[in-house]
């Protein structure tokens, strides 16, 4: 099984750019009303299709609202990709941080409102 999320949205180009540019995920596919993108090392994909496309079924024409989301990129070293999304300008969310479960991570938000959460998953601090 493979799973690929999709999301219905107006920004398809600034999507693409956003995905591609500033977190380096790759392009699988691409035509006019739809883009599939892949992470570098092309395990998992996520997909972006403009709303109301005529050649789709009306269960997939409504946009995304915009609130309600999120997802999590996990990486092998978050200081490095935290340090790589600084260097290009792009504005963080949440800074570079530990948190008591486990996480250290932080966070961007993409062209369509969703929180992009990069982490590297270390052991619990002991309480």
């Amino acid at each position: 099984m493979k799973l690929n999320a999709g999301i219905i949205t107006e920004k398809l180009e600034e999507s693409k750019a956003f995905y591609t540019e500033v977190l380096n995920f790759g392009i699988t596919f691409e035509n006019e009303f739809y883009v599939l993108l892949h992470t570098p090392n092309k395990a998992f994909e996520l997909s972006f299709l403009l709303p109301n496309h005529p050649s789709q079924n009306a269960l997939f024409h409504e946009a995304y609202a915009g609130k309600g989301m999120f997802i999590t990129i996990e990486v092998e070293d978050v200081d490095a990709h935290y340090e790589a999304v600084k260097a290009k300008d792009f504005p963080i969310a949440i800074e570079l941080r530990d948190e008591p479960w486990g996480d250290r991570h932080f966070a961007v938000v993409d062209p369509n409102g969703i929180g992009v959460d990069i982490v590297t998953y270390t052991a619990p601090t002991a309480d």
